[in-house]
């Protein structure tokens, strides 16, 4: 992927005191090393510095009005390099973080740019990550191979045909106005499930460690190698093709030439150059090869958004933007082979109270299919589909029992799904519900997103990760389920759809889940809204906390949630306001914040604050800020591949999740990394595709974890990937201090007001809706 222009390495900061004079056009005249004026980030007026800083509250709104906003997807801003078309996306994990891209050109240009985001882009080289990822597919596996000898999930409203004619034939039929019957959608009934055993087994079985998965053999790299080279492609790409492909890449990738999108990063253009090379005119843009890889590529790269499936007619529109002659044709061709799947959500409708009203609904139902026609990748449709059966089977297994206490205990007691929601002080509220429940006797455990969050949900807890893959948490029975009487996810908004069918598909009948986060932060980075989709649905009971967030962060944060950019008095310079004029100041007072200011006027030292911004790219991006930061903080020549030792990194291990920590060491087998408790080995091969500095991180790659002070800083350029969730997101890092390096003028306030993120399309809410009647609360 390309660079954003100015994405450059700003100067080195020069010492404090250049800062000591500035303009007298409403600039703050602050000592160099203390952050301006604390004040409500709405409209910045500063004052006088701590030993500087600004009184908040004080500050009047510029008159310059920014272009406008736009909500930011999951993957939009934090990966490395900006993508093109309609998927494009810089980050998982982002929109603002999700897709990783790396680099490569199909006319001889090299692979670069790739970065360790949310969504890092697939490593030629294989990692524990990886080992990690394949082990959970295994344990999924077995997990299907379980469900079907238990009764299988009831029949929901929507189902996967199940032969590519029967697909075929479904969007026909839908498009031709042709009632969707379950006809189109029919599917074996699956296997009575068998009960649940009154008692656990005497004997539980923990998951062994995942083998390191095989590397692909000498032959077939080499053999991909050739053929890259004859096109015209990066040699560098071999081991990623071959890993992708299998062992019959090469034969694959000389037959489809277009197979090389499924290497994450390279672009349409670029495999149309090599396509040609390696067929000349034998190909064109409306190849069946050629179109099948667009669709599959269109539905990878809306998945980086976030989304698990997409209309039929943006499906189009996306493969007519890259001159497919025939869209519609596309598609058919891309169903027949079942490359990807289609489906549609049956409604139920109302009967008309007499025959003339059903005259006049019988034309307009015979024009128009009742709800839209998806297209979608098997991966997610069996995520969804999955998990939508195992929250039925939670809440229909689950025994009534009465607990005394409070609205979520007595809720938690009663029903086996939950839902709570709440901001950072309302976390007390499950994980007092979980000492509780083992007060009783139940075996209870305590589920975070990442490893900062644990601070706050007790020494038990663990992250969601590691608990899939076994690296913590309780062991397994003969089945394969987790020895659980009560699960409660702290976090919910940050699972993604795949993630959390492998979580309720290990949880067994009976179980309990309680799912708790704030529904006004970002998404998850990966497909799918889990927890947005399980409130709409209504089908279960949803406590909400009235637990406020204390002090002037607190209250800052709960205005924005509700689209106030509230003036906040903040005596103890908790907030504090820095207007810079453009992206070059923006890194530079951003440098003094962290060193200086903060150090010194709020006394939380360097490696106690973070920086978030909205992207990677940019001359204020993520690349430019930690270049700056390492120059100030860690200066080095980067002798391993970049980093050197003492360096804030951010480490993906797997797409989707982010891990920050610090640069102990390297040999041989790569960099080693002190990850919390926990110390970490990268590969080297993975060095460069799943590594980035972490001095500064995007929001995506912030949600979860919290840190004693918090520099957000939005230069000019940020202002379209501005959104209400990301900036409740970013400010809500904060425990005890939030810097504010202002350079949007009132594109701030406005995207507070108005910035809605951008909707994820889904189908686990009408699922769960066919599952389970609606609570009628």
């Amino acid at each position: 992927m390309t660079e954003p222009s100015g994405e450059t390495a700003p100067e080195a900061v020069a010492p404090a005191a250049e800062d000591l004079r500035e303009e007298a056009t409403g600039a703050p005249t602050p000592a160099p090393e203390a952050p301006e004026a604390p004040e409500a980030p709405e409209a910045p007026k500063p004052s006088e510095e701590p030993d500087t800083a600004e009184e908040p509250g004080q500050a009047e709104e510029p008159d310059t009005t920014e272009g406008p906003d736009t909500g930011e997807g999951p993957d939009t801003g934090d990966a490395p390099g900006t993508a093109e078309g309609p998927s494009a996306a810089e980050e998982p994990g982002t929109a603002e973080e999700a897709a990783t891209g790396q680099e490569s050109a199909a006319g001889g240009q090299a692979a670069s740019d790739q970065g360790a985001d949310a969504d890092g882009g697939d490593a030629p080289g294989l990692s524990d990550a990886q080992a990690e990822l394949a082990a959970q597919r295994e344990l999924r596996a077995k997990i299907a191979a379980r469900k079907a000898e238990k009764s299988g999930p009831l029949t929901s409203g929507t189902k996967l045909s199940g032969t590519a004619a029967d697909l075929l034939a479904a969007v026909r039929a839908v498009e031709g106005g042709t009632p969707s019957g379950s006809t189109l959608y029919e599917a074996p009934e699956p296997a009575p499930r068998r009960p649940a055993a009154d008692t656990a087994p005497a004997m539980t079985v923990r998951p062994p460690a995942p083998e390191r998965p095989a590397a692909p053999a000498p032959g077939t790299t080499a053999a991909v190698r050739e053929v890259l080279a004859e096109g015209g492609a990066p040699e560098a790409l071999a081991e990623q093709v071959a890993a992708a492909l299998g062992e019959g890449a090469a034969a694959v990738l000389r037959e489809d030439p277009w197979q090389l999108l499924a290497v994450a990063g390279v672009r349409p253009e670029q495999a149309d150059g090599f396509a040609r090379a390696l067929l000349g005119p034998a190909c064109g843009p409306g190849d069946p090869r050629r179109t099948v890889a667009l669709t599959v590529w269109l539905l990878e790269r809306a998945a980086l958004q976030g989304h698990t499936a997409l209309e039929i007619q943006a499906v189009r529109a996306g493969l007519a933007g890259h001159a497919v002659p025939d869209p519609e044709e596309a598609v058919e061709t891309a169903v027949s082979e079942a490359a990807v799947l289609v489906f549609q959500e049956e409604e139920t409708a109302q009967e008309p109270e007499d025959d003339a009203e059903e005259e006049a609904a019988a034309p307009a139902a015979e024009q128009e299919p009742a709800a839209p026609v998806l297209l979608g990748l098997d991966r997610y449709a069996l995520a969804e589909e999955s998990l939508a059966d195992g929250l039925a089977r939670l809440v229909r297994t689950a025994t009534a029992d009465t607990w005394e206490g409070g609205e979520l205990e007595r809720a938690a007691g009663a029903h086996g799904l939950v839902l709570h929601t709440g901001g950072e002080a309302s976390r007390a509220e499950p994980v007092a519900l979980a000492a509780a429940a083992r007060e009783r006797g139940l075996r209870t455990l305590v589920a975070v997103h990442a490893d900062g969050g644990r601070r706050a949900a007790g020494a038990d807890a663990v992250t969601v990760t590691a608990l899939l893959s076994g690296a913590a948490g309780p062991g397994r029975d003969e089945d394969g389920a987790f020895e659980l009487d009560l699960l409660v996810v702290l976090d919910a908004p940050q699972l993604d759809v795949e993630t959390g069918a492998m979580l309720v598909e290990s949880l067994p009948d009976g179980c309990r889940l309680v799912l708790s986060g704030d529904p006004e932060v970002l998404g998850a980075p990966g497909a799918g809204r889990v927890f947005a989709d399980v409130l709409a649905a209504r089908v279960c009971p949803r406590v909400a906390s009235r637990v406020p967030d204390p002090g002037p962060l607190g209250e800052l944060v709960s205005g924005i949630g509700v689209g106030e950019l509230n003036q906040v008095e903040a005596p103890g310079k908790e907030i504090v306001i820095v207007p810079v004029r453009d992206a070059g100041e923006a890194v530079h007072r951003t440098v003094q914040l962290v060193a200086d200011s903060v150090p010194r006027a709020i006394g939380v030292p360097p490696e106690q604050t973070q920086v978030v911004t909205v992207g990677h790219g940019g001359s204020a991006g993520t690349r430019a800020l930690n270049a700056a930061l390492k120059q100030r903080l860690n200066p080095g020549p980067g002798r391993f591949g970049g980093y050197d030792p003492g360096d804030r990194v951010a480490y993906a291990p797997a797409p989707g999740r982010t891990v920050t920590g610090t640069v102990l060491s390297a040999d041989a087998e790569g960099l080693r990394l002190r990850c919390g408790d926990d110390e970490i080995l990268v590969p080297r091969e993975r060095v460069e595709s799943a590594l980035r500095h972490g001095w500064a991180l995007t929001a995506h790659q912030a949600a979860g974890a919290r840190w004693p002070a918090v520099v957000v800083v939005l230069p000019g350029d940020a202002a379209g990937g501005l959104s209400r969730p990301w900036v409740y997101t970013a400010f809500g890092r904060a425990e005890r201090h939030l810097s504010v390096v202002h350079g949007v003028d009132q594109a701030l306030a406005r995207a507070v007001a108005e910035g809605v993120a951008p909707e994820r399309t889904t189908r686990l809410q009408p699922l769960l809706e066919g599952l389970l009647a609606p609570d009628e609360e």
